[in-house]
């Protein structure tokens, strides 16, 4: 049973239009430019509008700068071999089909599983920020939402664990993910149209916040840099820089999903890395322009609220009127993103689908608008739960987790495929190898280490709801292991 754990789909057998039956596959609409942009609306998003200011507030300060720094490293590292991945095995799925290829029919779940995780858990914690950005934008016209149908009924901190808010839903974030969810049932033709106008906007919305913050940046916000530690681990100090850069890697989840819509791509072999490396390189540059200013704006210890770019423009004074048009824009920006985790889950359940480890419905058409229907009424029903219970924080930290497992393993495909298939066609090859896929390895298991012990509690959790599933259904119903 050992060895059936570990069974390889063929790299002949992933093909770019294998749909599982080889019926109603998915439409090719989109060049390397649009998935660019894709990347661009999955990345700038919660990571510069949400977490940052969580951040810089409970771990790193106004090193928060540095944080974004050392997670841009590690994601650099994994992009190179996402792009290798990308080129060579062009099929929907992503980081799971890769693993699929690479290492076995387990770990591919558990890849697969990660990033069903991680998509749902990260479009969550979008819809939960997208939520508290409405509600600072409706009190600049006094227009106030009552708190008990706006906010989680659940909340964490690190001293009192669990409580009750008194709240019954956050409304807002879960009629977000409801209308994101029909678009995408529609197809991706208009979930990538709507995608680039959103796209635009919150590109021009970074530009707006860099041109009137810096202008406006007090120095002694900066002071000092990096915080004292408090003397537990994690709160400020070095230790601090890194786990909140555990927390802000949850920022640079675009790309990869860049790489699961290979079978929307017109090229992928040609597309999939400049989609991956392009976006990763210009959301980097952003982000770390941006987190610069923000703290520089108002003190690190006011930022722990879901909306600290409204806070930032706040403080600014006299620009009311344009902080909200910044804010209509950040909304327009956290909409996309939510849109992407979900397109990119879509793609997940499907390949998944395929694959036989979940039920055949996963891997269903619509004859209509060749979209995985089972796949986005599902993902998007899961969204909308955790989106209206859950807060931001808990949510961003797991899918952090789940993001440098994946990214780990990603590095660990490209190393083996180059050691026991060199003789494969690559397109694009990352350099240096092994010492790249290694770096990249050490460096998403060593970060892990830094993120919360609650969170490494909910990782377990979720691995096991996930090998549960597997050994009932996925084992038993496999298509590779029934074709040997």
């Amino acid at each position: 049973m050992f060895k059936k754990l570990f069974l390889r789909k063929p790299l002949k057998d992933a093909t770019p239009d294998d749909d599982g039956e080889g019926r109603h596959s998915l439409k090719r609409h989109l060049g390397w430019v649009q998935l660019i942009v894709i990347g661009i609306g999955a990345i700038i998003g919660a990571g510069i509008f949400v977490i940052t200011g969580t951040a810089a507030a409970q771990y790193a300060g106004p090193a928060i700068v540095l944080s974004f720094v050392v997670a841009s490293v590690i994601c650099i590292l994994a992009g190179l071999c996402y792009a290798e991945l990308a080129a060579l095995i062009p099929i929907a799925g992503g980081s799971y089909s890769y693993a699929y290829i690479a290492l076995g029919e387990l770990p591919a779940w558990i890849i697969g599983w990660s990033v069903t995780g991680q998509y749902i858990f990260s479009a969550s914690t979008v819809a939960a920020g997208w939520s508290g950005y409405l509600k600072s934008f409706l009190k600049d016209f006094s227009i106030h939402l009552p708190e008990w149908l706006s906010s989680p009924p659940f909340v964490h901190t690190t001293s009192h664990g669990w409580s009750w808010s008194g709240a019954v839903i956050d409304l807002p974030a879960v009629l977000l993910v409801a209308f994101i969810g029909i678009m995408i049932a529609i197809g991706i033709k208009a979930a990538a149209h709507f995608n680039s106008v959103m796209v635009v906007i919150k590109l021009c919305t970074v530009a707006l916040f860099i041109i009137i913050g810096v202008a406006h940046i007090k120095f002694a916000n900066w002071s000092p840099f990096i915080p004292e530690n408090t003397g537990h681990f994690g709160e400020f100090g070095i230790s601090g820089i890194f786990r909140a850069a555990g927390l802000v890697f949850f920022a640079y989840i675009g790309f990869d999903t860049v790489s699961t819509l290979a079978q929307d791509a017109k090229s992928p072999q040609r597309d999939l890395p400049r989609g991956i490396l392009g976006s990763l390189l210009i959301c980097t540059i952003a982000y770390i322009v941006v987190a610069a200013i923000l703290t520089g704006l108002v003190s690190y210890q006011l930022l722990n609220v879901p909306d600290p770019i409204a806070v930032g423009l706040d403080a600014i004074g006299g620009y009311k009127w344009l902080g909200s048009i910044v804010k209509v824009a950040i909304l327009a920006g956290l909409a996309s993103v939510v849109l992407v985790q979900l397109l990119g889950q879509t793609r997940i359940f499907l390949a998944i689908g395929n694959d036989r480890l979940l039920p055949r419905p996963f891997s269903t058409m619509h004859p209509k608008t060749r979209t995985p229907i089972v796949g986005s009424i599902i993902t998007a029903l899961a969204t909308m739960v955790l989106s209206g219970l859950f807060p931001v924080e808990i949510l961003g930290q797991l899918v952090s987790m789940l993001t440098l497992l994946i990214y780990g393993i990603v590095c660990l495909g490209v190393w083996i495929l180059r050691s026991t298939h060199a003789e494969y066609k690559r397109p694009f090859k990352v350099p240096l190898v092994p010492f790249i896929p290694a770096l990249g390895i050490l460096s998403c298991f060593g970060q892990m280490l830094f993120l919360p012990a609650n969170t490494w509690v909910q990782l377990v959790l979720w691995m096991v709801v996930g090998l549960a599933i597997y050994f009932l259904y996925g084992y038993r119903h496999s298509k590779v292991r029934h074709h040997r």
